[in-house]
């Protein structure tokens, strides 16, 4: 019989480490499954200085350290590893890694990883010239010549944005023709000479697209059409007792600071639905 909780929490970024604070908060001992990546998208990063209550900013690893250590404060349990299946179908639900777990409520933060170019050194540069966040990171890149790799509406997105800051955006695409809707490429083509050369810049920025971390749970939850995970009423999913918070539900904002709302409310969601739950069934 395997050990149950009352509630599981997947991912360990902003999202997953603020719904652990939350819950630990409310007295219902969560367990957190930290994952390969502890941390999640904020340890590639350098300085962040957009997260409040840090005016003179601090780097992305050491926020993710305090905030782990803020939710281990009030109670809550870490695991390393990787989730291999779960059955959100089971009663309890079956959490498995080496162990198994079974857990009367799950909080999925398991977040969304950006789509990156293979190239060499990427990863290394990451944080140090390489961004996949121009709302991040745009701000360091003030009067600099800069680069984004990409031509979707979100590279476009980005492009026009760091327009803002950067004294010249370079667009690299590999085809003939932008993929963007009309509108953005309207609006990043009066910032664009279309000329092609070989031309140095102090970043680049990469906007190929994010591939939400949803391969455990597709054919159990409803996802849209780019297998982010469909949420509702707060971060309510399709399945009862499975609640999702973070870059795993939102494809829009991916702000560290929307993941950590997202994460509080994942974790009041949960805590209510563990009041609802019948006595016979409380005590599984």
């Amino acid at each position: 019989m395997p050990t149950v909780r009352n509630v599981i929490i997947i991912g360990s970024g902003p999202a997953g480490l603020t719904a652990a604070l939350y819950a630990a908060r409310a007295n219902m001992q969560p367990l957190v499954v930290e994952g390969v990546e502890a941390g999640g998208q904020l340890m590639l990063t350098t300085m962040v200085d957009n997260f409040p209550g840090h005016r003179d900013g601090i780097m992305g690893p050491d926020l993710m350290a305090e905030m782990r250590a803020q939710a281990e404060k009030f109670g809550a349990e870490f695991i390393q590893g990787n989730v291999t299946s779960v059955d959100l179908c089971s009663q309890p639900i079956a959490v498995k890694m080496d162990t198994e777990y079974g857990a009367k409520t799950l909080i999925i933060a398991t977040g969304a990883s950006a789509r990156l170019l293979g190239l060499p050194c990427e990863r290394t540069l990451m944080g140090h010239g390489v961004s996949t966040c121009a709302t991040c990171d745009g701000y360091f890149f003030r009067g600099l010549d800069i680069a984004v790799v990409g031509g979707g509406d979100s590279a476009m997105e980005e492009a026009v944005f760091l327009t803002r800051f950067a004294s010249k955006v370079t667009i690299v695409h590999r085809r003939e023709q932008l993929r963007a809707s009309k509108i953005m490429q309207d609006k990043a083509r009066s910032n664009r000479t279309g000329e092609s050369k070989e031309v140095p810049v102090s970043g680049v920025f990469v906007a190929i697209g994010h591939t939400p971390n949803t391969s455990l749970f597709r054919g159990q939850l409803e996802l849209d059409q780019n297998g982010y995970i469909m949420t509702h009423d707060g971060a309510k999913t399709s399945v009862s007792g499975v609640f999702a918070c973070g870059d795993v539900q939102d494809h829009i904002y991916r702000q560290a600071i929307t993941a950590a709302g997202s994460g509080c409310m994942a974790a009041i969601d949960a805590e209510h639905h563990l009041d609802n739950i019948p006595e016979h069934l409380a005590s599984v």
